[in-house]
């Protein structure tokens, strides 16, 4: 059925000039809210902080990169790579392979081989657990009639669970996000180990007791560190809406799950004294910081630029003006970065386009559409900590993305959050634990298990911080567009 898109003209002329006016602003009304559920209904992950994963089908994405005309496989002069031989002495059987007649004419061959080629085969053997036993004798005594059990020796835990069986549980479901009831079903198929759910829950509260000082340890030296990256995403605990929050430094990465949103939670990971980067996206909590020593995460500012060409209006030409500037940007970055060009080139770039970008957003602060003015204008506010100075870019968008806790989003998808406070500070301090063992090259599994021992024999345990200092990430085999 058609409707009408306007009053007919013969209606118009029979109302009043207060009739008019109140209509019109009933019309403006309905028109922008009409927009604006138009605009809602177009958000994707290109144009919001939405995951591809809930983007419908029919999504335009990036187009992929041209293919390379060069062949494939590794390049003339390219180090070569290979698997490492282990050591003689951990090898279990050795057998000596002898030629009986020569591949050309048949006669047996004469004389040894010194350094014969070495072929070795890793097989992995049937995985038996190892069961230690310890019988408690209860015993009477003849004079008060009462009976007395042993105690268990040092070092041997309460529960039915070792050292290390107890850290392999906490990095399967900690490190790699498999449900307790697939932990059950991998120890029994793999391990031939029974264990219930429930058992698994409970050894994982007693991991998040181990690693209580570890992590609280690691919470204070993070704030020590010059700069940092600061993220946070929403997460359920008990059905009760909460923030998971990470902290990203050179020195190791925090995550902290809290029922609150406020910039208190900042500070308090961060610290109160100001450090010289801090990278962050737009939360209404971190304006201290923006007016501190904040950059502003440039992938966020990206999306929003998109945003603002998908609203169309006046507000999409500001969007691209935006956006070709911010891809200049990287461009020269990441030709810097490289080595193409020198860091001077590159800071003369951002002396270039720096009056430019300001200039697209005082103009779009001044458009019609609400959305793009709001967002230009808020943008304007902060600038020292959008606009690229001192080269300080190129830090934002080096560390910005490993501060995003996709993993953590991950988890908690496919396990709805935590049902309980014990259950949140497991996967918070399991989340910093494992972060940071990666970002130093320490083995997690190691780690763990070396802390449960710690815990049994009443011994002090050790810092995270103890291990070798983290690992310089390598450097990317080709630049990476700054549209992902």
């Amino acid at each position: 059925m058609n409707r009408p898109t306007s009053i007919p003209q013969h209606l118009r002329d029979n109302l009043s000039d207060e009739a008019r006016a109140g209509i019109g602003a009933v019309m403006e009304t309905l028109e922008n809210r009409i927009a604006e559920l138009e605009a809602r209904l177009n958000q994707n992950s290109a144009n919001s902080s939405k995951p591809p994963s809930s983007d419908p089908i029919g999504v335009e994405r990036r187009p992929p990169d041209p293919p390379s005309k060069k062949r494939r496989g590794g390049r003339n002069g390219h180090p070569r790579r290979l698997r490492a031989l282990v050591s003689p002495e951990r090898v279990a059987s050795v057998t000596d392979c002898q030629p009986t007649q020569c591949r050309r004419c048949g006669q047996a061959p004469g004389g040894e081989d010194s350094e014969p080629c070495r072929h070795q085969v890793v097989e992995l053997p049937p995985v038996e657990p190892v069961v230690h036993e310890d019988r408690l004798h209860r015993l009477c005594c003849p004079r008060r009639n009462a009976t007395t059990r042993g105690l268990l020796p040092a070092g041997v835990p309460n529960s039915a669970f070792g050292p290390r069986s107890h850290a392999a549980l906490g990095v399967l479901t900690g490190a790699y996000r498999l449900s307790r009831r697939q932990v059950s079903r991998l120890c029994s198929d793999l391990l031939g180990l029974t264990i219930s759910p429930g058992m698994i829950a409970k050894l994982e509260r007693i991991t998040a007791d181990v690693l209580e000082r570890p992590v609280a340890e690691l919470a204070e030296a993070v704030k020590t560190a010059e700069a940092a990256n600061i993220d946070e995403t929403g997460r359920r605990e008990y059905h009760l809406k909460a923030w998971l929050w990470v902290v990203v430094t050179s020195v190791g990465v925090v995550f902290r799950i809290v029922r609150s949103w406020a910039g208190a939670v900042a500070r308090d990971l961060l610290g109160e004294e100001p450090k010289p980067i801090v990278i962050s996206d737009r939360f209404p909590g971190s304006e201290w910081i923006n007016l501190k020593s904040g950059q502003i995460c440039w992938a966020h500012l990206r999306r929003d630029m998109q945003a603002m060409i998908d609203r169309d209006g006046d507000g999409a030409g500001v969007g691209r003006q935006l956006l070709w500037q911010s891809s200049k940007l990287f461009e020269s970055w990441h030709k810097a970065r490289d080595g193409t060009i020198q860091r001077s080139t590159f800071l003369q770039t951002v002396a270039w386009l720096r009056p430019m970008v300001r200039s697209s957003l005082e103009r779009g602060s001044r458009c019609a559409c609400d959305k793009t003015a709001a967002t230009c204008g808020e943008l304007l506010r902060p600038w020292d900590a959008f606009g690229p100075s001192r080269g300080s870019m190129g830090s934002s968008r080096r560390t910005t993305r490993p501060s995003e806790p996709r993993g953590a989003v991950i988890w908690r998808r496919i396990s709805a959050g935590a049902d309980s406070e014990a259950g949140s500070r497991f996967v918070e301090r399991m989340l910093s634990v494992v972060a940071t063992c990666r970002q130093r090259g320490v083995p997690v599994l190691q780690y763990l298990g070396e802390r449960h021992e710690a815990r049994l024999n009443d011994q002090p345990i050790p810092s995270i911080l103890a291990g070798p200092p983290p690992r310089r990430p390598r450097p990317p085999d080709r630049p990476e567009s700054p549209a992902r």
